[in-house]
């Protein structure tokens, strides 16, 4: 029996969709509070939630968020603001659905059997997730050979890619220039370490707020650099 979490304040509207949820065979728990409702689905397992926009205590932006930074089930939005700016902030931050209030509980169960379908059929296709590396508001997917910096995408060459994953998969360690230049360059350019250098600095412009004070990649002087965490 799958178990599914409504995050919602309004008492009327919680009820009536657990009621109709219940009456498709699913097990279903209520939060009315967005504090609440985020730590349940953070501490409990739950196959789907259906989220509402306006709460009290977080709102289901941040809870939206916080959940996919953890959890990859299905999540449902839910909210009486039609603005397109909403749906796509909320689909933005991972929701997998947006549905605006007032909508028929019939409807909703519909949309809850479709996605749970949806997401067996991947887990168990054996579709490997690309491989994700997050630190401090950087987004490195290594599959797709792609970064955003604060949610910005932001286009790095093939060198400053591998440059960039390889410190940051090995946080807080100082690498000398000849140690980076033998991972990333191997022999390409023998001798021409001062290319770690330029390399370093393109990066920094890219991710740093100010590159003059830099907060991802340090300088160790008269030694090299370290990714810091």
């Amino acid at each position: 029996m799958s178990k599914i979490l409504i995050i919602e304040d309004e008492e009327a509207i919680a009820d009536l969709e657990k009621d109709y949820l219940e009456l498709s065979g699913f097990e279903v728990e209520i939060e009315e509070r967005g504090d609440a409702g985020l730590t349940k689905a953070l501490k409990e397992d739950f196959d789907l939630i259906i989220l509402d926009l306006m709460l009290p205590g977080v709102d289901g932006f941040e809870i939206c968020k916080k959940i996919r930074e953890e959890k990859d089930i299905p999540v449902i939005m839910v909210s009486a603001k039609k603005d397109d700016i909403d749906k796509i902030r909320g689909l933005g931050l991972g929701a997998d659905d947006y549905m605006t209030k007032p909508f028929s509980p019939s409807e909703l169960v519909a949309r809850v059997k479709a996605h749970l379908a949806r997401y067996e059929r991947l887990v168990g296709s054996g579709i490997q997730e690309n491989e994700i590396i997050e630190i401090r508001g950087i987004k490195i997917d290594k599959t797709a050979r792609r970064v955003w910096v604060n949610g910005e995408e932001k286009a790095f060459t093939s060198k400053e890619f591998d440059l960039l994953t390889f410190l940051a998969q090995n946080p807080n360690h100082v690498f000398t220039k000849e140690e980076l230049f033998s991972k990333i360059w191997d022999m390409e350019s023998i001798g021409d370490i001062a290319t770690v250098t330029v390399h370093i600095k393109k990066i920094r412009e890219k991710i740093e707020f100010n590159t003059a004070k830099p907060q991802y990649i340090e300088t160790i002087w008269g030694v090299g650099y370290r990714f810091k965490v």
